[in-house]
């Protein structure tokens, strides 16, 4: 793709993304997931392989449905109450389209059957700004209506999504469909927590964002697209390699990584709220993704030949890593020890 082309789609996006967390209006906000939505199309389709096209198609029409049923909610709550504000959503009606809708956006169950075929047929950078920055704008959405929103159908949405997303991914060959269902899994405990601490859901996005992006940007580095070939790629960045297997243990939510920060502070609140039980459902079902996170870990450092796949050895790659990955990979690891400075922000 031209440079100046991929430029354009680039600042198109920051400014969709911009647009919906910055605006008050509605119609605003729609307008920048339109933006969002336009510009993300030549990305996923720019291979021009028939997985790639079908992925923009079906991405579009997924969007657009949920596009249009954000505009619906809004219009249907302006309608009862003469509000056009994004916080002024109080017509219970509208709260519910209003969260299928985002749910849709974000690719929650069930609204999720998109997402892994759509990462699947995109190129690996692009996978990643859907994992993470198209995300975005759907979760200010989400933050800015969290008091006006049904708990009830936050928390259903919430279990079958952490259970859909650690179930599906069992059985998974492709890594770009892993972290598909890991990050339909995460957005289960992003919702379930959203409408008693909104704060809490956001830090749980910027951490998810930041140990997704340490993945996406460490397969990018080695190539490596599917379980079989990472069996092989230890060989070409053994040092990367290791710290791939912890940014993956960090994601699955053990201590004393930083992705066990969120989950902790979630089941806190949780029991908190008197919702112990739900607390325990949600835990018991991350164990589910941390079954998939410790497989693709034991194909990235801990399988060692003789193996039964015939493979050659790749060659060592004396590239040096960029700076960003191992930025991201020591803060994706190592920012527990921030947690007693967490209550003080929330």
């Amino acid at each position: 793709m031209n440079p100046q082309a991929k430029l354009m789609f680039a600042l198109s996006l920051l400014l969709g993304t911009t647009i919906t967390i910055t605006s008050n209006h509605w119609i605003m906000a729609w307008a920048g997931l339109e933006i969002n939505t336009l510009s993300i199309l030549p990305l996923i389709a720019k291979s021009h392989h028939p997985r790639a096209i079908e992925a923009a198609a079906k991405y579009f029409m997924t969007q657009a449905t949920a596009s249009a049923l954000v505009l619906f909610s809004s219009m249907t709550n302006a309608w009862h109450t003469g509000q056009w504000d994004i916080t002024q959503m109080t017509h219970t009606t509208s709260c519910l389209i209003l969260t299928s809708a985002i749910a849709m956006k974000l690719g929650m169950v069930p609204f999720h059957f998109w997402f892994p075929e759509v990462l699947q047929g995109s190129p690996i950078i692009t996978g990643l700004i859907l994992s993470t920055i198209m995300k975005l704008p759907p979760i200010a959405l989400l933050y800015m209506t969290s008091h006006s929103l049904n708990p009830t159908l936050l928390t259903l949405m919430a279990i079958m999504s952490a259970a859909l997303g650690g179930w599906m991914g069992l059985n998974q060959t492709q890594i770009r469909k892993i972290l598909a269902f890991s990050s339909i899994s995460h957005l289960g405990w992003m919702a379930i927590i959203i409408p008693f601490s909104p704060k809490l859901t956001m830090l749980n996005f910027y951490l998810y964002v930041l140990m997704t992006s340490a993945i996406f940007l460490t397969m990018n580095t080695v190539k490596v697209l599917k379980l079989s070939t990472l069996m092989t790629s230890w060989t070409k960045a053994p040092a990367l390699n290791t710290m791939l297997l912890l940014t993956l243990l960090s994601l699955a939510g053990l201590p004393p990584l930083t992705g066990f920060l969120p989950k902790w502070l979630i089941i806190q609140e949780l029991t908190k709220q008197n919702m112990a039980p739900t607390a325990i459902i949600i835990s018991l079902l991350s164990l589910l993704g941390l079954f998939f996170y410790l497989r693709l870990a034991y194909c990235a450092t801990i399988t060692l030949p003789p193996h039964t796949t015939n493979h050659m050895k790749q060659w060592h790659t004396y590239k040096p890593t960029s700076t960003l990955i191992a930025i991201s990979i020591v803060m994706s690891i190592m920012l527990l020890p921030i947690s007693p400075m967490v209550p003080t922000i929330l």
